[in-house]
């Protein structure tokens, strides 16, 4: 395979437009604080709108508030190649997460125009609603939302879901007409920062995503018997911290030996009554277990069930789990991932392949039709954070990877 073109997508543009968007929302602190159907998230919606415009794309909203830039190809009925992320940020984010991808897919579409190019397939460029919280948008394509719980999807900022969806042009009544298939979706591609350390480490330019990790999240509550600290023998106790350390400590022994090298967190601890002279008599904590694989996650649960039933005994004490979250791993297409492969070894970019441990849109995407995603470094891994940083240049490379893998992936379908 080769890249088809020397097309390459506009550097200081794309500079620019990322430093633009950051001005929305930006607090005295440098972090960008642009939640989702807020009127900094209004403002940068419209203002990638008209971008999306002067790229000759058509835009419209979905009743999800999805934001849709649309590129025509030459067989307007054929399913569209897809690319986009998000605009909105968690309440002190940086500037590249979400917005790379979005800015990326329109410079494609910028790139084609000033070129003359259309391709076979239409190329959408999506802006999802709200993934930072509900994700909302994605669900709402790829048809996972839960149509009966409006109350599952109420904003940060506390906002009931119909009204935000209809700040944004969308509708809760008709979110049903939001969802895709594979007749009008050939692929999706999101290009993201990595959000993580592991590109920078190998010194890395692009991460090829294997997948979107699988989540797991409980919450357990452990019951003892508060008791005076000085009085109470050792022997006597039902100390339900003790029961807590020996519970997060096997969460961590349960990680470390799956040989898919999943990860576990044991992330909030509440302690009660959390006094110097009272033996704890209760405790609340949460566990969180991600993994490409959903044989694994639940292998990891049997286990720590297990682990529950060992550690109540030894400890005397009542440990109840309460699942908080479950959501199945989704894989990314082996032939999109050779494709990117292809593409770096053509722009003589180094590579690694290596999984999102990170929730994205592509994860709901990966449900309805092929997906794929790219990895650019995250400065020392920091991200949600003003200290995010991905230089002009490792962007630049993660939007051509992205514009000649299109490119590729159009080719292969015999359509270019």
């Amino acid at each position: 395979m080769a890249v088809i073109t020397e097309l390459r997508i506009n550097h200081e543009r794309l500079h620019h437009r990322i430093y633009d968007l950051a001005k929305m929302g930006q607090q005295p602190s440098g972090s960008i604080r642009r939640l989702a159907f807020t009127p900094e998230d209004l403002q940068a919606r419209e203002v990638v709108k008209q971008w999306m415009l002067e790229a000759g794309m058509s835009v419209r909203t979905d009743a999800a508030g999805n934001l849709i830039g649309r590129y025509p190809g030459q067989n307007q009925m054929a399913p569209a190649l897809a690319t986009g992320s998000h605009l909105d940020t968690v309440p002190t984010g940086g500037r590249y997460d979400g917005v790379l991808g979005v800015l990326a897919g329109i410079e494609v579409a910028q790139t084609l125009k000033e070129n003359h190019l259309k391709l076979h397939h239409p190329l959408e460029v999506i802006v999802f609603t709200d993934e930072e919280s509900t994700m909302i948008g994605a669900q709402a394509m790829a048809g996972t939302v839960l149509l009966d719980n409006p109350e599952r999807y109420c904003s940060q900022t506390g906002e009931s879901i119909q009204s935000c969806l209809k700040r944004v042009g969308g509708n809760w009544e008709q979110l049903a007409s939001a969802r895709r298939s594979r007749q009008d979706m050939a692929a999706f591609l999101e290009l993201h920062v990595e959000q993580g350390a592991i590109l920078e480490r190998n010194k890395v330019s692009i991460g090829i995503v294997q997948g979107v990790v699988g989540m797991e999240r409980q919450k357990i509550t452990i019951l003892g018997q508060a008791n005076h600290a000085g009085t109470t023998p050792m022997e006597m106790r039902q100390d339900a911290l003790v029961a807590a350390a020996e519970l997060i400590l096997a969460v961590q022994e349960i990680a470390l030996k799956m040989p898919s090298e999943p990860v576990a967190t044991v992330g909030y601890l509440n302690v009660f009554p959390n006094a110097v002279n009272i033996i704890p008599g209760q405790v609340e904590l949460s566990v969180d277990m991600r993994d490409l694989s959903q044989n694994c996650l639940q292998e990891m649960l049997t286990q720590l069930q297990n682990k529950i039933i060992a550690i109540a005994n030894s400890t005397n004490t009542q440990i109840s789990i309460t699942p908080l979250l479950s959501v199945k791993p989704t894989l990314a297409a082996q032939e999109i991932q050779n494709t990117i492969e292809s593409v770096c070894q053509q722009l003589e970019l180094s590579y690694l392949s290596l999984p999102s441990r990170a929730g994205h849109d592509a994860l709901e995407m990966g449900r309805i039709t092929n997906m794929g995603m790219i990895f650019v470094p995250s400065q020392a891994g920091v991200s949600h954070s003003e200290a995010e940083y991905t230089s002009p240049e490792q962007c630049s490379q993660g939007a051509n990877v992205l514009l000649q893998t299109l490119l590729l992936i159009e080719r292969e379908q015999g359509t270019a």
